[in-house]
This record gives structure tokens, sequence and C-alpha cells, in this order.
């Protein structure tokens, strides 16, 4: 099959070698602007600083005078990189931000607040969008304000929300929910929209009353689109949680970005960003699964074995972070004591799905 025919299909092997080589280039024209952006810089050392002399026993201009004859003079440059870092020197700055920054604590804090703030977003647009789509009323009241919330300058409102819900993680959840739910809200009341009509023409036949028609179609029907639109979402996410974490610098990624962008860090900005990169990677792939076993209709023509096991579990891992996240909230003292029971929960329910992958995998 030839590689440049129009939307033609690649085989497993082809799809490997080229994500390799794609990723060679990408390394290679990367080193090279780095080597093209790069200057030598002279290794001198200067006489000392000015604001340390005495100026009615030191001339000023003579030592100036002499640092640049020392400067004009210099046998031996060193290669600086000021506008950006080749890839070597990004992948050296890792040990230092591991063992000095704690860029794996920061991380983990960053995604804490990434999904509460997803949490929120999900339940307020899900609830506040099945109310708007499907009720009529409530459609031709608000649909409109709706789909203008896209429009608001997010970044602007961070002072509103810091005078509504403090400077702490308060504050920065509600940032990230709001800064998610405005988009979120209009794609709920598109998917359904996009319910289709045959559908709803069966369950009416067979008598199906309004609530057995929201939970037979409509819900499943949105849902399985709408966990597409949350994987679009999660690049969005993570530029308001760094906006969010500039705003008051405790912990988290964006901290640490503001900390590296103040002393001129860039090889170790670069690394943050990486990582950033990768965490928003591994988030869309745990999306892609989640489709994949809680939807099994979109991809399997079958039931099969295994998949009642594997949704038991994810059901019972996204009920124990939702009780976390609500208890959080409404008893922090009493989240704090019942951390041990949640990890049991959470724990189990990665076994169920373990052994439904097995199951599955067998079948």
């Amino acid at each position: 099959m030839s590689l440049f025919k129009l939307r033609g299909t690649l085989n497993s092997t082809q799809r490997i070698v080229l994500g390799i080589a794609g990723l060679v280039v990408l390394i290679a024209v990367w080193w090279i602007l780095a080597e093209s952006l790069s200057r030598e810089k002279p290794v001198i050392e200067y006489t000392t600083r000015y604001d340390q002399l005495d100026k009615e026993v030191f001339d000023i201009d003579s030592i100036a005078r002499e640092d640049s004859i020392r400067f004009a003079d210099a046998t031996e440059f060193v290669k600086v990189y000021p506008v950006l870092p080749p890839p070597l020197q990004v992948v050296e700055a890792y040990p230092t931000l591991i063992r000095r920054d704690g860029i794996f604590a920061n991380a983990l804090q960053s995604i804490w607040l990434n999904l509460r703030g997803y949490f929120w977003a999900v339940v307020l647009s899900l609830g506040f969008g099945f109310l708007i789509g499907l009720v009529p009323l409530l459609r031709g009241m608000f649909s409109g304000q709706v789909n203008a919330l896209r429009y608001l300058p997010l970044t602007a409102l961070t002072g509103l929300f810091i005078v509504w819900f403090g400077i702490d993680d308060q504050m920065k959840i509600a940032f990230l929910a709001f800064g998610i739910l405005v988009y979120m809200l209009p794609v709920v009341v598109q998917r359904i929209d996009e319910v289709r009509k045959v559908y709803l023409q069966t369950v009416y036949t067979l008598g199906a009353s309004d609530w057995q028609t929201v939970k037979t179609v409509y819900i499943p029907s949105v849902l399985s689109k709408f966990i597409d639109d949350i994987r679009v979402l999660t690049a969005i996410s993570w530029t308001y949680i760094i906006i969010a974490e500039y705003l008051n610098r405790t912990g988290g990624l964006g901290a640490m970005i503001y900390s590296k962008q103040r002393m001129s860090k860039v090889p170790e900005m670069f690394a943050i960003l990486l990582l950033i990169i990768l965490i928003g990677f591994l988030q869309d792939r745990l999306f892609v699964y989640l489709d994949r076993r809680l939807f099994p209709h979109k991809y399997l023509k079958s039931a099969q074995s295994g998949v009642k096991e594997i949704r038991y579990g994810i059901f019972t891992v996204l009920g124990v972070f939702a009780l976390a996240i609500l208890l959080g909230l409404v008893a922090p003292g009493l989240a704090g004591a019942a951390n041990l029971v949640f990890w049991i929960l959470a724990g189990a329910g990665l076994l169920l799905v373990v052994f439904g992958e097995f199951k599955l995998k067998a079948g």
C-alpha cells in the first residue's frame, strides 16, 4: 500500500516505525534549532562588582575599560543556549528537579488539582446540560447564555475568583472547573441534539416513560460521545492549572515553572513542560481505555466475557474518587481518617479490572 494514498491506513508495524522516525526527526530539528540559536560566551574573570567598590579610591572607568579589554582578548569560550536548550540539557535537568525541587510531588499535587476540577466540571455540565437540552422551557431561557459563556476571557476572571474563593486550593479548583465547564456545557446540549431519532421512536413504541427514555437512550448515547470531548478538553485543563498555580505559588508544576522562569532556568522549564505533555498523553490514553471498556458496543460486535467485571471495577474506582472529593468538601477531618478505606476500595476495584482483563484476553 502506498504511504501517500489519501486517507490510507497503516498496519501496526508501519505505525511503530513511522512513530519512531517522527520522534527522531522532531528531536533532530529541536537540536538543530538550539545550535543555530546558541552563542559563544567568553570565559573571563571580571575585576569586581561596581557596587562593591569605593568610588573615592577606584576609577570606575578604568576598571570598566580593563574588563572590556579582557572581554575582547578572551581566548576561551563556552557555548550557551539563552533561547532554546538542546535536548541533552533538558534531560540532564531532571536529576536536579527530582533531588532539589521534588518534581514528582509537585506533579501529583497538580494532577490531584486537575482531577478535582474535572470532577466538578463533569458533574455540573452533565446536570445542567441535560436540563437545558431536554426541557424546552430551560433551553429557550438559557441556551443563548450557555453558548455565550465560551467567549469569556477566563484569565481576566482570576481576580474575581480570588475574591469569591480566597487564594487557596478552593479557588484553583473553582477556576479550573469553571474554565472546563464553559466548554463542556454547550457540548452536552449538542450531544443531546445528536441522539438518533430511531432510538427514541423505538422506546416510544415500547411505551417507555420520559425517565426510562432518559435512562436507556439519552444517558448512554450522550456519555458514549461525551468521553471523547473530555479527552479534547484535557489540554485546556492543564492551561488553566498553570494559570491557577501562578496565583498562589504553594506547590504544583505551575509554581515550579514560575520559579524557574524568574531564575532564567530555561532547561528546567522545558523539562517541566515535557513532563506536563507526558501526563496529558497518559491521561488521554486513560480516557481511551475507559471509552473502550465502559462503552464496548462501540468497538465489539457481541458481548465478551470479562467486560462486566472491568466495568464494575472501573465504577468502583470512580465511585471512591467521587466519594473522596465530596467527603473532603463536606467533612475534611473525616476524609483524612477514611483514606485507608478509600485506598482499600480503590485497590479492590483495580484488582477487579485486572481480573476482567485476564478473563477478556483468555476468552
